[in-house]
């Protein structure tokens, strides 16, 4: 029985150089924290996503947005399901326990460099906090900016409101921009700092925690010694006693 070491020792130190990629990520991930106060991701954004929100950014004509008919028939129809009127401790209790069940907000903010910055926060603290994450984030926190949704494309100016009245709970994507004339070169990027870009990708490495356990290793069994199977003995012919030849 033969084991095949150099396959064995192959898997053995790629498994080690991938806890020590995981461990280094961890380690990138918890200073950024340490440094941002909350947890961070960076990542790349695909250009489908890109075209998609230069689509949906797009000003709409203010008669896209007028109340049809379907809407007014939707409508009418969720008036109909909620005929049995709650009163309003009932609403509130209901409403309070769902807030409760809600611990976090993850919002990502995209910017027009195609980078995808991704941070923690809880569902109580206002869109402000967002906002001074930013201005710590950015590489020219110097200059205007503002952020927005789609669609349609609305600026966001209420940053006193928490993110889960906003509706930002679970999670939102928002998007970025300089307040500054379409031809500024500000708009060409880089966006973020620095060591914000270094953390592109780890959060995929990071997830690897766990030591990653070898396969079973092939065994190479010599054919050669087989074992050797038994036929069973054959009878003896016997003349019977009552034959006469």
């Amino acid at each position: 029985m033969n084991l095949d070491f150099p396959q064995f020792l192959k898997r053995r130190r790629h498994t080690d150089i991938d806890l020590m990629d995981a461990e280094t990520a961890k380690a990138k991930l918890g200073h950024a924290k340490d440094n941002y106060g909350r947890e961070i991701r960076v990542f790349e954004t695909s250009k489908t996503s890109e075209k998609l929100a230069e689509i949906v950014s797009t000003e709409e004509p203010d008669e896209f947005f007028e109340f049809t008919a379907e809407d007014y028939y939707r409508l009418l129809v969720t008036k109909k399901e909620d005929k049995f009127l709650k009163t309003r401790k009932i609403r509130e209790a209901e409403e309070s326990a769902r807030r409760s069940r809600m611990t976090k907000a993850v919002i990502r903010v995209r910017f027009p460099d195609n980078h995808t910055l991704e941070a923690t926060f809880h569902p109580s603290e206002a869109i402000q906090s967002l906002v001074d994450l930013l201005k710590k984030a950015v590489a020219r926190p110097e200059l205007p900016f503002y952020i927005y949704t789609v669609p349609p494309k609305k600026r966001i100016n209420e940053t006193s409101d928490d993110f889960y009245s906003t509706g930002f709970v679970p999670g939102a994507i928002v998007y970025f921009s300089y307040d500054l004339p379409k031809d500024d070169e500000a708009h060409s990027g880089p966006f973020l700092k620095e060591d914000l870009m270094s953390l592109k990708g780890l959060d995929l490495a990071a997830e690897t925690t766990d030591p990653i356990q070898p396969a079973s290793e092939a065994v190479n069994v010599d054919t050669s010694a087989a074992i050797q199977q038994h036929k069973p003995a054959e009878k003896k012919a016997v003349k019977p006693k009552w034959l006469k030849m």
